[in-house]
């Protein structure tokens, strides 16, 4: 499995913006297809965005579209969430992960392999 380190959270105004970043290592990482969730206290988890293993393929959830942008830069084996026009209700716990092939959709949790273990968000009002 490939290990997955987040980092880049923490606390916001709301309109702020923020970019979080998930390390990855120990395996070949342009083998595999990335994800964002985020997990907000009480709530379940839910997905935000995903890449494809080249990057050519990218899909966003309705509520971020526009706001949050899903890339990767394969020679550092990095994937990134820029956030920007952030809102209080984008405040959860965001999580990386790592899919060998979305075997049950990009949207779907159990497509994934390996998770991070998370990032803090906060945005204030």
């Amino acid at each position: 499995q490939v290990q997955l380190v987040e980092s880049g959270g923490g606390l916001v105004q709301a309109g702020g913006s923020l970019r979080l970043s998930c390390a990855a290592s120990g395996r070949t990482f342009s083998r595999y297809d990335m994800g964002w969730f985020r997990q907000a206290p009480g709530k379940e988890r839910e997905f935000v965005a995903a890449i494809s293993r080249s990057g050519g393929f990218t899909y966003s959830e309705d509520s971020v579209k526009g706001r949050f942008t899903i890339s990767r830069d394969n020679a550092k084996s990095t994937v990134y969430l820029q956030m920007n026009s952030l809102k209080p209700e984008d405040t959860a716990v965001y999580y990386c992960a790592a899919a060998r092939g979305w075997g049950f959709g990009a949207t779907e949790g159990r497509s994934y392999d390996s998770w991070g273990s998370g990032t803090q968000v906060t945005v204030s009002p």
